[in-house]
């Protein structure tokens, strides 16, 4: 049916509900909660951004069946990506994007290579957590790509974000 053709898919960010002394006592008391933690995952060449879960345990659709190293040789002549952690959280005027890291990713499906640095992942993923906008060292098409899915996201989330990510991620 057309309006089915229409109909533009809407990904949430908020991915993961787990309070973790919710309920019970004991166990997992003070452990991390990473609600509100959502991977992106942009795709330089073809100049796209999309939400993947299962990036939150390296098993996003991007790095599926790739036995990743840290030897960029290894992954020669394959495609590179940004893995960019958002974290959303809320202030007087509603949620903003808090946090937004951006990790290095390289993967040859032909070879079932890949390239990254799985402490700097986890780092960022941490940095992001921790309401850090680090994206500088990204190029300029996949910080207008980001920006632009942020926008298209939620507009008054991005707006009531702190000013340094929208200076961050303007381009010339």
């Amino acid at each position: 049916m057309a309006n089915e053709e229409t109909k533009k898919q809407k990904l949430g960010f908020t991915i993961i509900k787990n309070d973790p002394t919710d309920g019970h006592k004991g166990f997992g008391i003070g452990s991390l909660s990473l609600e509100n933690v959502s991977p992106v995952i942009i795709d330089i060449q073809e100049k796209n951004a999309f939400i993947d879960i299962g990036a939150m345990h390296a098993k996003s659709e991007v790095e599926r069946g790739i036995k990743f190293t840290t030897d960029r040789a290894d992954s020669e002549g394959g495609k590179p990506y940004w893995l960019v952690w958002v974290t959303i959280d809320f202030k007087e005027d509603g949620p903003y994007f808090a946090g937004v890291t951006a990790c290095e990713m390289v993967v040859n499906r032909e070879k079932r290579r890949g390239y990254k640095i799985l402490a700097d992942h986890v780092n960022k993923m941490d940095k992001s957590m921790k309401r850090k906008i680090i994206v500088e060292h990204m190029d300029d098409t996949s910080k207008k790509v980001l920006s632009e899915f942020l926008k298209s996201h939620n507009i008054e989330m991005w707006n009531n974000s702190d000013e340094q990510l929208r200076n961050d991620l303007a381009v010339e």
